[in-house]
């Protein structure tokens, strides 16, 4: 079966809750692919037959926008603060 592409980044993060293990706790605050993401219990519980960890799942492995101000819409006065294309300039054409 084939994967898709909007698939391909589907996430889960571990939901530790205050009485989890040393190694749940460390599990905060980061994200796996679904497909790769460790197996609960996790094989470094000591909580193994009371684990209450869960997975929480993520449209995206990636946290936010790594760009500040990124809408997805392109404006050339963020970039350097103002257009620096002369009216009507466009790449020479190729011989």
């Amino acid at each position: 079966m084939a994967t898709s592409t909007k698939d391909a980044w589907k996430a889960v993060a571990i939901l530790a809750g205050d009485s989890a293990c040393a190694a749940a706790r460390d599990m905060r605050g980061k994200r796996f692919l679904s497909r790769t993401a460790p197996r609960l219990p996790l094989s470094d519980c000591t909580k193994q037959d009371k684990c209450e960890c869960k997975y929480k799942h993520l449209p995206d492995r990636r946290g936010g926008s790594r760009r500040t101000g990124d809408d997805g819409v392109f404006r050339p006065d963020r970039a350097s603060g103002k257009e620096q294309r002369r009216p009507g300039e466009r790449r020479a054409p190729r011989r």
